[in-house]
């Protein structure tokens, strides 16, 4: 029975690779209008499950259901590339074409609708760019010419160029000094609130994971082994969520974490 509530809805997933169990019989639903972050250690299959539910890889038993429909209904495909422009992904990297230039990377999910004219194109672009803090004077630049913050924020542009419900963020302040970290997360946070956006993210940093997420998934022993606020993963008793939380108890053990009271900012580039 699919829940109104749920943008995704994962239901009894078991993922197999030969004899290698990733995944066990897991179950997860993702709510309209929150941030859910997953997390897991090296191997739990975080990545696997974000490629489920994208759609790119398909779970041995079990479902996926984005936006109340299963890829196993039948007419599914005939609905694919609609349901496919409600959501954006931000791979790890960015994940630029390096030989488009920053507008064609942004224009290029515009141009695969083919019902918008260049002018129109040309004009949403730009809309993009000015809403991650990117100059037009850096349209026709090359991914190689860019600084790291810079690609994380154009990939971000392109991740949203077609206005969707639902993002999709795979570790997006990896590799990113924590100035510039803290700058994509205040992006991120006035986006999601100006967008009215559903995130689902995975990330191995504690910071990000603090300053973004409602609710966090926690991947351990080829299961879902708690889904809860902050304080309640940081609470249940598992030494996965003992070792990874271990840095924050220590500073809460002397000062209470500091609210998400993030200001709108531009990111340093």
């Amino acid at each position: 029975m699919t829940n109104p509530e749920c943008v995704i809805e994962i239901e009894s997933l078991t993922t197999r690779f030969g004899n290698l169990v990733v995944h066990q019989d897991i179950n997860l639903c993702v709510l309209r209008g929150e941030l859910l972050t997953l997390i897991g250690g090296s191997g739990s299959g975080k990545t696997t499950l974000l490629r489920q539910m994208l759609g790119l890889e398909q779970p041995s038993q079990g479902s996926v259901k984005i936006f109340g429909r299963s890829r196993k209904d039948p007419g599914f495909n005939r609905q694919r590339k609609k349901i496919r422009s409600r959501s954006g992904v931000l791979f790890q990297q960015g994940a630029l074409f390096s030989a488009l230039s920053v507008f064609d990377n942004i224009a290029l999910p515009l141009r695969e609708l083919h019902t918008l004219s260049e002018e129109m194109i040309r004009d949403l672009v730009m809309i993009k760019l000015d809403m991650v803090a990117i100059g037009p004077e850096h349209a026709n630049k090359m991914p190689a010419a860019l600084s790291g913050g810079m690609i994380k924020r154009i990939a971000l542009a392109r991740a949203l160029a077609l206005d969707p419900e639902l993002l999709f963020l795979d570790e997006p302040t990896a590799g990113l000094d924590p100035e510039l970290s803290e700058g994509f997360v205040e992006l991120v946070l006035a986006l999601r609130s100006e967008m009215d956006l559903t995130v689902v993210m995975v990330t191995h940093d504690l910071d990000t994971l603090v300053a973004l997420s409602d609710r966090i998934a926690v991947l351990a022993d080829q299961q879902i082994i708690v889904t809860g606020t902050l304080d309640e993963v940081c609470n249940f008793q598992h030494p996965f969520t003992t070792s990874f939380f271990k840095s924050m108890r220590h500073k809460t053990d002397q000062k209470n974490y500091p609210e998400q009271t993030w200001k709108t900012a531009p990111m340093p580039s």
